[in-house]
């Protein structure tokens, strides 16, 4: 049998790849067919975008770890079963509870694919190849989150087969389907040597003090804010205190935390902690706002949403490749990418409630799509930079966790004031919403001022 090219590989770890990333901005044209088919509450439609994320922040690590222990391949192709086996579940969802809970078993199969997908592309290329093949994998991710919108709306509207929405999750499983096929024969198996601990109780306290966050804030506007909503917003600082204490405790002794504790003493470290959780805050919870007002305040069909988010898309894929040769300029370059990003919401707003033509939009789209060029990897990029190399993995691990986290709790925060602001018509939720947004934009401009001043570029 003729052995597989060194290349073989690399497509069914970015097909994967692929696929997780458009998950998670798929579905966002979908939610008006989906709230009028299942009768979903606007809480579902939170938990939906914000389940996927929570599910797959808390298990990153841990997911890595076992692929370390394991076998890379094998939790990879795990995960790639799940992922399609929960796809089915979704596309396939008689209520809108069976849609949240097949959701958020994909989140866990996100967990499974993402850190051991990355692990495999660096275990199979060195030197110029590994180069070529990260390049590959990040043009991957970004051409699934600029097209999310435009495939949702897309499929949406073909209604293919009678299945409407559901196709937004049916069609992962032949690309599902043939990676998992493909995985045995081209992807060879690798492991650790050395690899850390799993950390069973900083992985339960860290999900416990997340879901004591995130659940309040997506479930306690619709039931009037239950006193049991504030004691979980009121406990989830104490828990997530233990699990610092832990993982510091962790340390002592001479284990493996899921964070080091090293890295919260570094000023610079925690500041840029605190700004990628500030910034995915405003992400996901944008696209879903956002969708929302083009279909239920402009009247927009699926198909027509998600040509309107091409214009935010081409902004983005232009701004974020000249932000690689902007990268050493550092906080300047975050501060500029967070003013602009604050610029675009601030216009929209404007144009919002001007209430004029669906052109009048498009300035404020493009100062959107601009500012995420300029902050989504510079911000990775710059926060790294000032982080020794041995706790860079622990670094990166820390940064993918809070991205999603920032996503869950985005979703939760803006939602609650979009929804709640419903009354008042669609476009006056969703000048509510942006204002909001505007709002932790400055304040991530603000922490900015804290990372590093230069980046070394990349020799």
């Amino acid at each position: 049998m003729r052995p597989p090219s060194r290349w073989a590989p690399l497509p069914v770890l970015l097909a994967a790849t692929f696929l997780v990333v458009l998950d998670a901005f798929v579905v966002n044209v979908a939610m008006p067919s989906i709230q009028q088919d299942l009768g979903a509450g606007t809480t579902v439609l939170e938990w939906i975008v914000a389940g996927y994320g929570l599910a797959s922040a808390v298990l990153l690590i841990p997911a890595s770890r076992i692929g370390d222990r394991i076998g890379r391949r094998r939790v990879f192709s795990a995960g790639v079963a799940l992922f399609t086996l929960s796809s089915a579940a979704c596309g396939l969802a008689p209520s809108s509870g069976a849609l949240v809970a097949a959701r958020l078993a994909q989140g866990i199969a996100a967990a499974l694919m993402t850190p051991n997908a990355l692990s495999l592309i660096g275990a199979s290329y060195e030197g110029a190849d590994r180069g070529r093949a990260l390049s590959a994998y990040g043009t991957v991710m970004g051409v699934a989150a600029a097209s999310g919108q435009l495939i949702g709306g897309a499929l949406v509207q073909a209604d293919l087969a009678g299945v409407g929405w559901r196709a937004c999750f049916l069609i992962n499983l032949p690309v599902g389907v043939a990676a998992l096929a493909a995985a045995p024969r081209t992807v060879p198996e690798s492991r650790r040597a050395g690899a850390l601990s799993l950390d069973p109780v900083g992985t339960l306290l860290v999900c416990a003090g997340l879901t004591l966050a995130v659940l309040p804030l997506i479930e306690g506007r619709a039931l009037g804010w239950p006193a049991w909503t504030i004691a979980a917003l009121a406990l989830s600082p104490h828990v997530i205190g233990a699990f610092t204490a832990h993982q510091r405790a962790l340390a002592r002794h001479g284990g493996a935390p899921l964070l080091d504790p090293a890295l919260l003493h570094r000023r610079t470290f925690a500041a840029g902690l605190a700004v990628q959780a500030l910034l995915w805050c405003g992400q996901a919870s944008f696209f879903l706002v956002f969708a929302l007002y083009l279909q239920l305040g402009r009247g927009l069909d699926a198909m027509q949403s998600g040509l309107v988010f091409t214009v935010l898309a081409v902004a983005y894929v232009v701004a974020s490749a000249r932000a690689q040769a902007l990268a050493h300029h550092g906080r300047r370059l975050i501060t500029a990418g967070a003013l602009t990003l604050a610029a675009g919401h601030a216009i929209l707003l404007d144009a919002v409630l001007g209430g004029g033509a669906l052109v009048t939009l498009v300035p404020g789209m493009i100062l959107v799509g601009a500012g995420m060029g300029l902050l989504i990897a510079p911000v990775a990029a710059t926060v790294m930079a000032g982080v020794p190399a041995e706790l860079a993995g622990s670094a990166s691990g820390a940064l993918s966790t809070v991205q999603n986290v920032g996503n869950a709790i985005g979703v939760g925060l803006v939602g609650a004031l979009y929804f709640g602001a419903l009354g008042g018509g669609a476009a006056h939720a969703f000048a509510v919403s942006l204002a909001a947004l505007a709002g932790l934009l400055l304040a991530v401009a603000a922490l900015a001022r804290a990372l590093p001043a230069v980046v070394a570029s990349p020799r």
